[in-house]
């Protein structure tokens, strides 16, 4: 029984970590996806100070062309 509820907690972490990683990936897409626009405002933006300023504000970007995929 113990050995049981090991493995659940196993498959529960992963999935849990797959769930991050998904979320991360979906983060850098979004800010991939909303890079130019930024870019066109404010040119001496660096991708990577785009991306900490979304991840750090929390700060969900539209997903225009994105809709269609699934992550």
């Amino acid at each position: 029984m113990k050995a049981r509820m090991i493995n659940v907690q196993r498959r529960e972490s992963l999935l849990s970590g797959n769930k991050q990683v998904r979320s991360e990936i979906r983060r850098f897409l979004e800010a991939l996806n909303s890079y130019p626009e930024r870019f066109a405002e404010e040119p001496g933006i660096t991708f990577e100070q785009h991306l900490c300023n979304l991840v750090s504000a929390g700060v969900r970007e539209p997903r225009r062309r994105m809709q269609a995929r699934h992550f």
